[in-house]
Parts: C-alpha cells; structure tokens; sequence
C-alpha cells in the first residue's frame, strides 16, 4: 500500500489529461484514445501501470516547471510500484523526466540499503556542483545503433577483476552487436548486476577459488552464489571487485557487491547471469556513489560519496 497521499487530479487546476495527437502519447509503444491517452507500461522488475497520460505542473525544491507528462495510473502493480507513489524516468527517452527538462546533466547519489536517509537527484547546473571528497572516474556513453534501444545508457565494459586477478573476459563479451543486443547499461531501476553468462561463471568461479567458505547448498535466495557463513562469525575476508571501463575503473566496495543475509547465515554475491547477453550495472552497486550523466558531453562519471551527508 503506498504510504503517501494518492494523488488526486480533480483538486489540481493545473492537470490536464493529454490527447492521442501529443508527442508523448505518440512515444508510447502500447496506447490506447478510449478516453484521452490511455497507457499500458511495464518495467524490467514485472512491474506494470495503467492509466492515462496527463500533463501537470512539478515542483523541484523552489522551481516549479508547468506542462510536464506523466503517467496517471489507475491500476499499478508489482514490487517497484507497491510502496512508492510512483516512478521517475531517467533514461533518453522523450518520456523521461530528463528529456522534458531539456536538461544537459543530471546527477544521483543513492544511499545505503536499509538507511533510514533518503539519496538525491539533481537536474542542470547542480548537478556537477556537489562537493565531494572523492576523486571522479569518468567513462564515454556509448549508443546502441538499435533504435528500441535509445533510452538506455550504454558504457564500454572493458573487463572485470576480483582479487589481484583480471578475469580473462574478451572485450567483445560486453560489446553491443550490430543487431542492438548485449552490451553493458547502467541502471538506478535494476536493483542487482546481471553479468552476460560467460563472465558470470568466470566472476562466480573467481569468488569460489578466493573465498575460503562453502558455497550454500539449496540456496533460498534469488541470488545465483550464496556462501555460508560460520555461526557467530561477521568479519569474512573478501576480495575486492574492480569493473574496467573506457577510461575509468570503478573500485565497488564490498557492501556493493555482497549482500548479508545473517538471519540465513549467508553472504551471497549480488549478481546475477544474463542469458539474453546484456549486462547490467544496478542500483546495488551504485550505493554511495555519486553518478554524473553529462548528456551534452556524452560521459558519466562515478564518484565515491557519502550520499545521506549531501
């Protein structure tokens, strides 16, 4: 149930319901002119709303900004819209909220799962205006030639090391083929890293060899490699996680890459195989780290933060 007032359109003189000829209606790839725009969208969690699309004024912090799209919906379901009043578009899209700011950066920093602070997002000029101790890591975007696949942030994944070790991943297993698949994205949607098949085993085999615990057998999680831990034991050894990139490499700390689950008495891997070849950079791993989009420049840039101090 979501814990914020529901929306209610009749008490805004500024809704407006838009039509079937608008811009943003015709960006919908399942629409619908029953009564205005009417919207069916679905999300890579299975989560899915239903509505009409409509206009309305928004407010950032002081700024209000008039005759921005969104989706009212009606009939939300699934585990990304169950506690939330809804979903903010970030990608390249002409749905997002970033495309309708005509913004040339944007920025986020997500705090720690499970902390009570909330994380924040910047729009324009505030966005590269953070003050940070960290040192930024700035990495190309790169574009998918597919055009249902221009919304996502694509980044050039040259490799992966755990350990001292660098896996021996062919740069070609993170490239975008010439049909649109594969590649890597990053994504504040996905919660966890799916990683292409191939460099999923080489990654889960190199935790295997440099972890000295057992691997749990009959693993209750959603999670693909699961240690178990010793009773009464919290400080375990782990290798630390590099990923490669164009021009930056980005040094996860371990609460970015292992997840403890001490009522189960598992630390598990926070990743996941891809068996449809794109990989996938989430949330999980951005915790704690400022993420630069400069869409003018065409670069996004990670820097270690302590995001609930911003």
């Amino acid at each position: 149930m979501q814990p914020t007032p529901i929306f209610d359109p009749t008490q805004s003189s500024s809704f407006s319901k838009l039509p079937c000829s608008s811009n943003l209606c015709k960006a919908l790839t399942d629409s619908n002119c029953n009564d205005g725009c009417g919207y069916l969208y679905g999300y890579g969690d299975h989560s899915t709303t239903q509505g009409v699309m409509a206009s309305e004024t928004f407010t950032f912090d002081q700024v209000s900004v008039p005759n921005i799209g969104f989706g009212c919906g009606n009939d939300n379901q699934g585990i990304g819209l169950d506690q939330s009043a809804g979903l903010v578009g970030l990608g390249r899209g002409p749905l997002s909220i970033v495309s309708q700011l005509h913004t040339g950066k944007y920025s986020y920093c997500l705090t720690s799962l499970g902390d009570s602070k909330t994380g924040s997002v910047l729009f324009g000029s505030l966005a590269s205006s953070v003050n940070t101790n960290g040192v930024p890591v700035t990495t190309p975007l790169i574009k998918n030639p597919s055009p249902y696949k221009q919304s996502f942030y694509y980044l050039s994944l040259e490799g992966i090391t755990v350990g001292t070790t660098r896996l021996p991943i062919p740069k070609s297993t993170f490239a975008i083929k010439d049909d649109g698949s594969g590649g890597v994205i990053i994504d504040s949607g996905a919660t966890v890293a799916h990683l292409e098949d191939t460099a999923f085993k080489l990654v889960t085999k190199a935790f295997k060899e440099q972890i000295n615990l057992p691997v749990a057998e009959g693993n209750p999680t959603e999670l693909d490699l699961c240690f178990s831990l010793p009773s009464g034991t919290s400080d375990i050894s782990v290798p630390p996680l590099l990923f490669h990139f164009n021009g930056a490499d980005l040094d996860l700390p371990r609460e970015n890459y292992m997840f403890p689950d001490p009522d189960r008495g598992l630390m598990c891997l926070a990743m996941r195989g891809s068996s449809n070849g794109m990989s996938i950079i989430g949330n999980f791993q951005q915790q704690n780290t400022l993420v630069l989009h400069d869409l003018d420049k065409q670069t996004l840039s990670f820097t270690a933060t302590k995001c609930d101090q911003l």
